[in-house]
């Protein structure tokens, strides 16, 4: 299989229509974790994670079992399967908000789940409730798998990137709100949050560390792109005068790496580990981490495994 079949384009204005309305039903979904599960630090509670046919909450609590949903992209349907075996499937197609919120929540009351979420989206421009969202949205089945088939090549990546770290760091994982591919190293420091923030950054936020990973674009940068970010950033972190100042993206104000001009190199997963090296040993230095105990010995060369 070569590079282009692994790396596809995908060119935001193709398919905006699609992705909001995949964003806002996924958003749905994601309330319905938040609501159930017990916190875990930096919100990782809620995240979802790529399967082999798309991406799964993992196991959500009720009562005295627990639940799954799974958005399939290969056959474009949403499964809700019970751990009693009680499974309901509702087809993914061109709807309005308000639509697929109805049928899921309907649903899910039919299966004896009965849950009250916070109907206004996050991390959203212009937010409507989700039952108030009316206006039909398109639902491009083959863009929404071109899409998942690409996180499909960045989780391998950013799981090799992982390796390489010792420190507390995150599963490679996928936020709802953001609508990221990401993960995170932590430096073992805790950090003071601004007076003011809010919760989703209060406890986000609350530990030094560098953020890295995809997201396929949105209204204010209208391109699917690579990033990191270090939180705190170090002073003058954009102006470091060596190979890392070229990605930073002072309106973004974190390293950007442009999906396009990932698949037109002639390595991506090179180009991509390449990125994030650099944005890392950068930013890394600047902030005074202890690089070298944080560095991971890789016991084996995979190649050599008997």
């Amino acid at each position: 299989m070569n590079s282009t079949n692994l790396w596809p384009s995908l060119r935001y204005e193709n398919w905006n229509d699609t992705l909001d309305s995949l964003h806002m039903k996924m958003q749905i979904i994601g309330k319905v974790k938040l609501a159930l599960n017990p916190f875990l630090n930096q919100w990782w509670q809620v995240a979802f994670y790529l399967n082999m046919k798309g991406m799964t909450t993992g196991l959500i609590p009720y009562e005295n079992g627990v639940f799954e949903i799974e958005f399939n992209f290969i056959d474009q349907n949403l499964f809700i399967r019970l751990s009693n075996n009680q499974l309901k499937v509702i087809p993914l197609f061109p709807s309005s908000v308000a639509e697929f919120f109805s049928v899921f929540m309907e649903t899910l009351k039919s299966l004896g789940i009965n849950v009250v979420i916070n109907t206004l989206p996050c991390e959203f421009p212009d937010p409507v409730k989700f039952e108030l969202d009316n206006a039909k949205k398109e639902y491009d089945k083959d863009s929404v798998n071109i899409w998942w088939k690409i996180l499909i090549q960045v989780q391998k990546v950013l799981e090799s990137f992982r390796s390489g770290f010792r420190g507390k760091s995150s599963p490679v994982h996928f936020f709802w709100g953001s609508f990221d591919l990401c993960e995170t190293r932590f430096s073992g420091n805790t950090c003071t949050i601004p007076v003011g923030s809010g919760s989703i950054l209060k406890y986000a936020e609350n530990e030094e560390n560098f953020t890295f990973g995809f997201w396929p674009g949105d209204k204010n940068y209208p391109h699917a792109a690579f990033y990191s970010y270090f939180y705190p950033a170090p002073e003058g972190i954009e102006t470091t005068g060596n190979h890392a100042e070229k990605y930073y993206n002072n309106s973004m104000r974190e390293y950007i790496f442009d999906y396009q001009e990932v698949i037109d190199s002639q390595n991506p997963e090179e180009s991509i580990l390449k990125f994030l090296n650099e944005t890392y040993d950068t930013g890394v230095r600047a902030a005074g981490w202890n690089v070298e105990s944080l560095k991971a010995e890789i016991p084996f060369n995979r190649s050599n495994i008997k």
